[in-house]
């Protein structure tokens, strides 16, 4: 079980200022739970965060599975204290998520072999 859930409303992949940026997010409020990852346009480290930018890392991600239910994120555990030591996220991608398949092509084109299809 994941020490953190996202019931993700929707997806979205944002090129901008020079980044490329892919997320899941429960709704548009500032109160609403998301993940976020952030990768210069030119390939580099992925930016990682949950919730806030005060929980977030670069390079944090260790693998990104997917699995019927949506996504699970584990963490590289020496980095766990820059999520409220979280160890593992899962994001729920459930038939109504808007934007889902574009976004999680996006995310395993930009994770590589951390993509574990």
């Amino acid at each position: 079980m994941a020490d953190i859930t996202i019931k993700a409303a929707y997806g979205s992949v944002v090129e901008d200022e020079g980044f490329l940026f892919i997320g899941f997010a429960e709704g548009e409020e500032e109160d609403e739970g998301y993940v976020l990852f952030r990768q210069p346009l030119e390939g580099g480290p992925v930016w990682f965060e949950v919730n806030d930018e005060g929980f977030g890392a670069e390079d944090a991600v260790e693998t990104v599975t997917p699995n019927p239910k949506g996504i699970e994120i584990a963490l590289k555990r020496d980095l766990a204290a820059q999520f409220g030591w979280a160890t593992s996220v899962a994001v729920r991608i459930g038939p109504g998520t808007e934007d889902a398949d574009e976004a999680l092509a996006a995310l395993a084109a930009m994770l590589g072999p951390r993509w574990q299809a």
